[in-house]
């Protein structure tokens, strides 16, 4: 059986990636293209719980090197339990976010080499995703809008010089590997963000 199509949407805050990954789901079920959604940190019951950690901000700091454990920790549940079954089937995955994210956040936000990242992901990560769309904007228009989502959480509430390194790795990451990124201007609007997806999704051939 042929395996999956791995799809990952990745971006800072408030470029739009839940919105992209409902408008995947959509075009995935009008083609009868079966899929499963999924996210990072969680996707499981127990990288659920692991993201609860990570997420809700606490009196206590959390170091860099915790942060970045517990995402491996939550990411090696995910793709054994949910990611790996899933491609083997045949089945698309649509993952909210991915390793690109650690080496974007725990190494470009929180300064960590990104050479113990890279160990740590060559150790457990097995598969990498076929595609990933980049959705980019500047820090200042995505904080802009996640403020208007509620309340944030811990990785939320941090500066704008924060996401600037964040974005910084993101577009670094993809202009090294210009096959698997799709960078999307994420400024644009909600329609023109879709067209595009759809465009690169057509040119798939999945249907």
């Amino acid at each position: 059986m042929q395996q999956g199509i791995f799809i990952t949407i990745e971006g800072i805050e408030g470029v739009g990636k839940s919105t992209a990954v409902n408008f995947i789901k959509d075009y995935f079920s009008k083609q009868q293209i079966p899929f499963i959604a999924t996210r990072e940190p969680g996707g499981t019951g127990i990288a659920e719980q692991i993201r609860k950690i990570l997420l809700t901000p606490s009196e206590e700091t959390m170091l860099p090197e915790t942060e970045l454990l517990l995402m491996f920790a939550s990411r090696a549940q995910h793709i054994a339990t949910v990611i790996k079954p899933a491609l083997e089937v045949g089945q698309c995955v649509i993952c909210d976010r991915f390793d690109d994210a650690s080496f974007a956040y725990q190494g470009g936000g929180r300064g960590i080499d990104l050479a113990y990242i890279k160990n740590l992901d060559d150790w457990l990560v097995k598969r990498r995703p076929d595609i990933t769309f980049l959705l980019d904007a500047s820090p200042e228009l995505g904080l802009m809008r996640a403020k208007h989502r509620g309340p944030q959480d811990r990785i939320e509430q941090e500066k704008t010089i924060f996401f600037d390194r964040v974005r910084a790795v993101y577009l670094e990451r993809a202009k090294q590997d210009t096959k698997r990124f799709k960078i999307i201007d994420a400024s644009q609007s909600i329609e023109a963000v879709q067209r595009e997806i759809k465009a690169i999704l057509d040119n798939l051939g999945l249907q």
